[in-house]
């Protein structure tokens, strides 16, 4: 199963709904700017992994990181822990800002 989406696919799914958006960057990194509604979860950050496993299952999650690594990483954890819907944005925020994608501050 193919677990990565493109920036248009990602924002088609969050202006559908019912889907949760997790940020892993740093904090320093989501400071410059992050996608709206989105949870915020380091990955860097010593609780990432049971932070992650106290999420709701059955929900649709997209994930995104500075350029696709950390979430596809991310992606793969939570396909282990039992998540079924789960995606990484192709080429991270950095590809959110380029394609000129709704950024927040």
């Amino acid at each position: 199963m193919n677990n990565e989406i493109t920036v248009e696919e990602a924002e088609n799914k969050i202006k559908e709904g019912e889907v949760c958006i997790l940020d892993v960057r740093t904090s320093g990194e989501r400071a410059k700017g992050y996608i709206e509604g989105s949870e915020h979860l380091d990955f860097r950050g010593g609780n990432f992994k049971s932070d992650i496993e106290k999420l709701d299952r059955s929900k649709t999650y997209i994930v995104y990181c500075a350029s696709g690594i950390r979430s596809g990483t991310t992606v793969k954890l939570m396909q282990e822990l039992g998540f079924s819907s789960c995606f990484s944005i192709i080429g991270g925020f950095n590809e959110w800002v380029k394609k000129e994608m709704k950024v927040m501050k």
